[in-house]
């Protein structure tokens, strides 16, 4: 099945949302003239807008992921470094920022993203030539990276959100990484690793929930997601192409966040186990808003295939991250 080209803007001329997946960049995404029954006013919009912008970089050595966010009401970020040799989390950095000034999210994927809050700076910046820019400084961690241009098309994926409104997203394929990252140890070479991104953007309910998985090399990656958006944004990009997958079922022991992981589709087009290194944790308990956030680094085996009367494509020790997310927003 081959996706249609990613429109111009997720909105018609009579503010419907154009739901579906896509391949390719969709424009700026703007929820403001949103038509019933999708419509709503700007308050709730204000507090119930959620975006995010998220880079994963991934070398023999080390993963590392950088992410903005802005809640509407306020915006966080975070940046952790992964040490796959000895299992040793080099850096695990987040900070929240200052309504409506920390956090510059990008209307779509084309653009730049940034957060500021006294000596922390990150910035993620499109080429305009398909390739991006990721630059950090924070506390014990800095990174200056350049990835691109994906090996296949953008995945966009836009749909419903109970109890929410709208949402979209774009993930990228793999992305060929060039750059340095910097501990308070040592220095990583890049050069040679994948990068690859998550911009989100959407009208979601306050009450949040998803598991999701991502891995990526210059042949095969998936992305696959089940919870608040279905399965919407579930792909398989192989051999430069995309494919649309089924939804995705995550079985893992949640009293232990380093058990394997057993993740499938019901197409029958994909079916992984993950084995995780490490993870990155962080729980919220604030006045008005919660948090529960685990994300395990590790590998993925298994096999995936374009079509269910495929040959099976053997996965080996692919890596990547899953994750188990609960917000209260």
């Amino acid at each position: 099945m081959t996706l249609p080209a990613a429109p111009a803007s997720l909105l018609g001329a009579d503010g419907q949302p154009l739901f579906g997946r896509y391949a390719g960049q969709v424009g700026r995404i703007d929820w403001s003239q949103l038509a019933r029954p999708y419509m709503r006013g700007a308050l709730w919009r204000r507090f119930h807008h959620k975006r995010w912008h998220y880079v994963a970089l991934c070398t023999e050595q080390i993963f590392a992921a950088v992410a903005i966010v802005d809640l509407g009401w306020t915006s966080t970020a975070f940046a952790y470094a992964f040490d796959r040799g000895d299992g040793d989390m080099l850096a695990n950095f987040s900070q929240d920022g200052l309504p409506l000034v920390s956090a510059r999210l990008a209307d779509d994927a084309g653009g730049t993203s940034s957060f500021k809050k006294g000596q922390t700076h990150i910035a993620v910046d499109a080429n305009g030539d398909g390739s991006y820019q990721l630059t950090l400084r924070c506390d014990y961690l800095e990174i200056d990276a350049v990835f691109g241009p994906p090996a296949a098309p953008l995945l966009l994926a836009a749909g419903p959100i109970a109890r929410g409104s709208v949402h979209a997203t774009q993930k990228s394929s793999a992305m060929p990484l060039s750059g340095e990252l910097r501990t308070y140890r040592e220095a990583f070479k890049l050069d040679g690793g994948i990068a690859s991104f998550d911009y989100s953007n959407g009208l979601l309910a306050r009450d949040t929930e998803w598991r999701w998985a991502s891995a990526h090399s210059m042949e095969l990656g998936f992305n696959l997601q089940a919870g608040y958006f279905g399965g919407n944004e579930n792909a398989l990009w192989l051999d430069g192409d995309i494919v649309p997958l089924a939804p995705a079922h995550f079985l893992y022991d949640k009293k232990d966040a380093l058990s394997q992981w057993h993740i499938f589709t019901e197409d029958d087009m994909l079916d992984l186990t993950f084995t995780p290194e490490g993870a990155r944790r962080d729980n919220r308990k604030m006045l008005v808003a919660a948090s529960r956030y685990l994300q395990p680094v590790g590998t993925f085996s298994g096999w995936v295939r374009g079509a269910p009367d495929q040959p099976k494509r053997m996965v080996t020790q692919l890596m990547g991250v899953t994750e188990d997310h609960y917000s209260r927003w």
